[in-house]
C-alpha cells in the first residue's frame, strides 16, 4: 500500500534477486590464440608456417555463432527416413542445418578430410591435426565422417582404377549433402563398415559375403549380402566395408547409389540410440545383394582396412585431446569468475591443484598427438624415414588407449568445478562428458589397443629399438623419468603372462613417453609437474593430488582461454 496513494503496488515483488557470481559464457575467443601449448606444438613439430591460418581458424571455432551450431546439431538429432510419402525405399538420415554448417566448415574451409593429401610437406599432418583439435572442441559427432574421409585415402590408393575415380571427388574441398547419386557431386565422404553382431573387433569372424559378378580381383565388382552392427554417418557417398570372398576376408568400397543412378541395396535397419555422439548418426544396415568393388588384394581385408584405422585412431587422439583442452577452458572460466568464502575459486589452493592437474593432462595428451602427426609428416615424405615408421607402430595404439581412456575421468573432474551447472545440458561440459567414452571405444577399445601394442612388438622387435631412441633424447634430465623408463624396459623384457600386464605396460609406455616430449618441449615448470605427479607418487590417484612445490601459477596461466 502506497501511503502517498493508497495503491497496491506489485513491483517490488518481481525483483527476487540480483544474478551475481555467475561466470560468462566462453564465447568469441580465438581457441588457438589463447592456447599456448597447441601455439608451442606447432612450432615444434615444423608447422609454424600454418599460424596464421590456424589462428583464423581458432577465431572461428571461438565465436558464439559456431559454438551455438555444436548445441543444435546435439539438441535435434539425426532422423532416419526409410521411405519416402510415396513408399519408395530412401534409406534417409535428416540431419539439423547446424550439423551441415559445421561440416562445410570441417570440409570446404578446413579441409580436415584432405590438406595432408592433396598439400603435402613439413608439418603437413601436424598443422591439420591443430586444426582439427580446434575444430573438434566445438563438437565432435561431425569429426566421424570427416575422419573417415580423411583416412580413407591410403586404403583407396591401393587399388589405382578406384582411387583414379574416386579421389579427385572426395579429396575435393567441398560438402554436398543432397541425397543423390555420387555421379551428380563434386564432393564425397566416405563411411566404413566392418562390425558385426557377432564379433565385433574380431572381423575375421564377419559373416558378410562377396560373389564377383565376372571377373575377380582388385577393382573387380562384386555382390555383397550380409549386415553391418556399426555403421556411422550413413549418409557418406561410399563405405568401406569387409566381407568374405573365395579367397578370405576382403576389403570393397561399396557406394551408396549404382553407377546407373538406381539406388544400391544399402538399407539401414535402425539408428543407435547413443548416449553422446549423438550429433552423427550411427546405424545398422543390411547389404542385400548391394553392389562393390574389391579393394587392394583378395584375402587380404584386414590389412586393406588397417591403412584407414591407423589414421581414425590418430583422430581419436586428436579428438579426445581437444575435448580435454575444452573441459579445462570451461573449468578456468567459471573458476576466474566464480568466488566463494571470500576469494575467487580460482584463488583457492585446492581448486588450483585441480585446475593445474587437468592442464597438465591436457599437456602430456596434446604433446603426444602432434609428436604422432610429425612422425605421420616424416614417414610419408619421400623417401620414409623409417624410425618415425616404427614410432607410429607402437605410438597409435598406445596414445589411443591412453588419452582416450583418461578423456572420461578427466571430464568428470572439470564438470564438477562448475558444480551443478556442470550437470545441465545449457552447459557444453555435460556433452562432453557424454562424449568422451566414444573414442575410447571407437576402432578398438582399450583392450584390443593394448593387445596391438603387443602385436606391434612381437611382431617387429624393432619398435621398441626406435621408441627408446626417442626416451634416450632426455636420458639423463630426470631420474624418476629414467627410473620409470627402466622399469618398463623391464617389464617388457618380462615373458611371464604379457597379455594379463598389458594394460599396465601400455600405461607406463604412454606416461614415460609424454614426460620425456615435455621436457624436450621445455617448459620445465611442466615437465616437473608432470613427472612428479604422473611417475614420482606410487599408486591410483584422483585429479587435485599434486604434490607440494610445483609452480602452479605458470600451469594454470598456460590453461587460461582469457589471456593471448
Amino acid at each position: 500500500m502506497s501511503e502517498a496513494t493508497g495503491t497496491f503496488s506489485v513491483e517490488h515483488l518481481a525483483l527476487t534477486h540480483e544474478v551475481l557470481n555467475q561466470s560468462s559464457p566462453l564465447l568469441d575467443y580465438n581457441a588457438y590464440a589463447t592456447d599456448t601449448a597447441l601455439r608451442e606444438a606447432v612450432r615444434r613439430h615444423g608447422a609454424a608456417w600454418a599460424e596464421d591460418s590456424l589462428s583464423a581458424h581458432g577465431a572461428l571455432t571461438g565465436s558464439a555463432r559456431v559454438i551455438e551450431w555444436g548445441f543444435l546439431a546435439n539438441e535435434y538429432k539425426p532422423q532416419f527416413e526409410s521411405h519416402d510419402r510415396q513408399g519408395y525405399r530412401v534409406d534417409r538420415v535428416r540431419y539439423h542445418d547446424a550439423y551441415h554448417q559445421l561440416m562445410a566448415l570441417a570440409l570446404e574451409q578446413a579441409g580436415l578430410h584432405s590438406t595432408p593429401w592433396t598439400e603435402p610437406g613439413a608439418g603437413a599432418h601436424v598443422a591439420r591435426a591443430a586444426r582439427y583439435y580446434l575444430q573438434g572442441q566445438v563438437e565432435s559427432g561431425h569429426g566421424c565422417p570427416v575422419t573417415m574421409t580423411f583416412a580413407a585415402v591410403p586404403t583407396l590408393r591401393l587399388t589405382p582404377r578406384i582411387a583414379d575415380e574416386w579421389l579427385p571427388k572426395v579429396l575435393a574441398r567441398g560438402y554436398d549433402p543432397r541425397n543423390v547419386p555420387h555421379m551428380e557431386k563434386a564432393a564425397l565422404t566416405i563411411g566404413m563398415g566392418m562390425t558385426e553382431k557377432q564379433g565385433g573387433s574380431d572381423v575375421r569372424s564377419n559373416t558378410t559375403t562377396a560373389q564377383p559378378l565376372g571377373a575377380q580381383g582388385p577393382g573387380q565388382p562384386y555382390e555383397l549380402v550380409g549386415h553391418k552392427w556399426f555403421t556411422s554417418a550413413p549418409m557418406c557417398d561410399a563405405f568401406l566395408v569387409l566381407g568374405q570372398a573365395a579367397g578370405g576376408l576382403s576389403c570393397f568400397l561399396v557406394p551408396r547409389w549404382r553407377p546407373d543412378g538406381s539406388k544400391n541395396p544399402i538399407q539401414v535397419q535402425r539408428l543407435k540410440n547413443k548416449m553422446g555422439n549423438v550429433a552423427n548418426a550411427s546405424s545398422e544396415i543390411e547389404l542385400r545383394g548391394a553392389l562393390g568393388w574389391m579393394v587392394g588384394e583378395e584375402g587380404r581385408g584386414v590389412p586393406a582396412i588397417i591403412e584407414m584405422v591407423a589414421m581414425t585412431r590418430f583422430d581419436c587422439m586428436i579428438g579426445s585431446t581437444a575435448g580435454q583442452r575444452q573441459a579445462v577452458a570451461q573449468a578456468v572460466n567459471h573458476t576466474l569468475a566464480r568466488s566463494a568464502f571470500g576469494k575467487r575459486l580460482i584463488d583457492q589452493p585446492l581448486m588450483r591443484n585441480v585446475l593445474a592437474d587437468l592442464q597438465l593432462e591436457v599437456e602430456g595428451s596434446l604433446a603426444m598427438t602432434m609428436r604422432m602427426g610429425q612422425a605421420l609428416d616424416r614417414s610419408l615424405a619421400p623417401g620414409g624415414d623409417e624410425h618415425e615408421k616404427l614410432l607410429l607402430r607402437l605410438g597409435l595404439p598406445t596414445g589411443k588407449y591412453w588419452i582416450c581412456k583418461r578423456t572420461p575421468f578427466h571430464a568428470y573432474e572439470a564438470m564438477e568445478c562448475l558444480g551443478g551447472n556442470g550437470v545441465t545440458e545449457d552447459f557444453i561440459l555435460a556433452r562432453l562428458y557424454r562424449d568422451a567414452p566414444i573414442n575410447a571405444i571407437w576402432e578398438g577399445s582399450g583392450n584390443v589397443q593394448a593387445l596391438d601394442m603387443l602385436r606391434a612388438l612381437s611382431r617387429s622387435p624393432e619398435v621398441l629399438d626406435a621408441w627408446n631412441a626417442e626416451l634416450a633424447k632426455t636420458r639423463g634430465a630426470s631420474a624418476v623419468l629414467d627410473a620409470a623408463v627402466l622399469a618398463v624396459q623391464q617389464a617388457l623384457a618380462d615373458p611371464d603372462e604379457v597379455e594379463y600386464r598389458a594394460r599396465r605396460t601400455v600405461d607406463q609406455l604412454a606416461l614415460t613417453m609424454q614426460a620425456s616430449l615435455l621436457l624436450q618441449a621445455g617448459n620445465q615448470a611442466v615437465a616437473d609437474a608432470f613427472i612428479a605427479s604422473r611417475l614420482g607418487q606410487a599408486g591410483e590417484r584422483n585429479f587435485g593430488t599434486l604434490p607440494r612445490g610445483l609452480d602452479l601459477e605458470t600451469i594454470l596461466q598456460r590453461a587460461n582461454p582469457r589471456v593471448e
